[in-house]
């Protein structure tokens, strides 16, 4: 493994003019760089990736969805106060069971304001349809997190509908302006079903319906797995060696279904960067229960470079296969850690659609993982054609020349 990665070298000028703060409308028609395996490029609208994906490719979405994760409240002297919810606490770790609760529940969080905040129950007035309610928030700090005990009263209502009600969709940091409405349906994939990112796989918020229908009829099959997209994406690499960088933990949720298509592609190809990360994340479980049958669903990040394998992915998806029989259920659970950059040796994934990156950031790393050297060069013909950047920006199918082992 390198024991230096310059984080310099992954620098690019980016202008605030390049950065989209609002989404293309209609979805599909924001623009879509194709990358050919042999350096070529062509530009095209993202309505037309149908055309450019050949039958038998299959297409790997993850279907978490955006909670509405910033709460505001004020306190009694009326200092506003901030709180982000970044993972569940109690009553259950799981993000959906926690949804549910109907009476109170406890998540980890970030909070503004903190000073003002620390050792306040907060309060605030909340009507949903005709029912009325008072939604508290307690902010209890241990030696690694903020806690915050959330609590109402009024059993009818569960938390979903609380935050549903007063919560905002948590926009990237760089999307400087206040959030609308109506962004609680752009910055949602249209596909997501499975509540528990603070952060929206970006790459799929190009996808419609007539996207999906020209998908089908030109025979490109898909599957949908689930990474809970965390506030770690966003958090900037500081090191000058990026690899001194801690990465962020991410929940996933891999289906039966998941293998069966891994076996029967003629590409795999994902659909952002949290979907690749979760099928090669799968790759490095089966080496894990090769060893050890026993093993816990957990890669840390460089897990991939400190051990060898010869194992192909035919014989990795067995093995899963014979994880979920020993455990008589239908899906693998687990987290991962990975850090995928120039050098990782891809087992699983053969193209990427993906929105174009943050300077200095792991996800342009990965995307440098999978095109080489060039993706200097596929950021600058970007920018030379005036492509919108980032989260709410255009969009990019970029092809390898790597071989899957089979």
């Amino acid at each position: 493994m390198k024991k230096n990665i310059p984080l310099e070298e992954y620098d690019y000028p980016l202008s605030e003019a390049q950065t989209a703060h609002f989404p293309a409308q209609p979805r599909d028609s924001s623009r879509l760089l194709h990358r050919f395996a042999d350096g070529k490029t062509t530009h095209h609208f993202f309505y037309d990736l149908p055309n450019l994906l050949r039958q038998g490719d299959c297409l790997f979405f993850n279907d978490t969805k955006v909670i509405p994760a910033r709460l505001n409240f004020l306190t009694e002297t009326g200092a506003a106060v901030e709180i982000f919810l970044l993972e569940p606490y109690l009553p259950f770790t799981q993000v959906m069971l926690v949804m549910s609760a109907c009476e109170a529940c406890s998540w980890k969080c970030l909070v503004g304001n903190l000073k003002r905040a620390r050792g306040k129950t907060l309060r605030s007035a909340v009507e949903i349809t005709s029912k009325k309610l008072i939604f508290s928030a307690e902010i209890v700090e241990n030696k690694t997190d903020i806690l915050v005990n959330f609590t109402w009263d009024n059993a009818e209502c569960r938390f979903h509908e609380i935050l549903d009600a007063v919560g905002n969709i948590p926009l990237p940091p760089y999307i400087k302006r206040k959030n609308t409405e109506n962004d609680k349906i752009t910055y949602q994939t249209l596909y997501g079903k499975n509540e528990g990112a603070v952060a929206a796989p970006t790459a799929g918020l190009h996808f419609t319906e007539n996207v999906f229908e020209a998908l089908e009829k030109k025979g490109i099959e898909k599957a949908f797995l689930t990474l809970h997209v965390g506030s770690g994406t966003f958090m900037p690499v500081k090191s000058e060696n990026a690899l001194k960088h801690i990465m962020h933990k991410e929940k996933i949720v891999i289906y039966k279904n998941i293998l069966e298509k891994i076996l029967t592609a003629k590409r795999i190809i994902p659909v952002g960067t949290t979907s690749m990360r979760s099928l090669e994340s799968l790759f490095w479980y089966a080496e894990m229960l090769r060893k050890n049958p026993d093993a816990a669903f957990f890669i840390p990040q460089f897990y991939p470079y400190e051990n060898e394998t010869e194992l192909g992915l035919c014989e990795a998806v067995k093995i899963l296969f014979e994880k979920m029989q020993r455990d008589n259920c239908d899906f693998l659970e687990g987290e991962t850690q990975i850090f995928i950059f120039p050098s990782y040796r891809f087992r699983v994934c053969e193209a990427l659609i993906t929105n174009f990156h943050q300077p200095k950031s792991t996800l342009l790393m990965l995307v440098a993982a999978m095109t080489g050297e060039n993706w200097k060069e596929i950021y600058q013909e970007a920018a030379n054609k005036n492509y919108r950047f980032l989260s709410y920006g255009d969009s990019s199918f970029l092809e390898s020349n790597h071989q899957i082992q089979r």
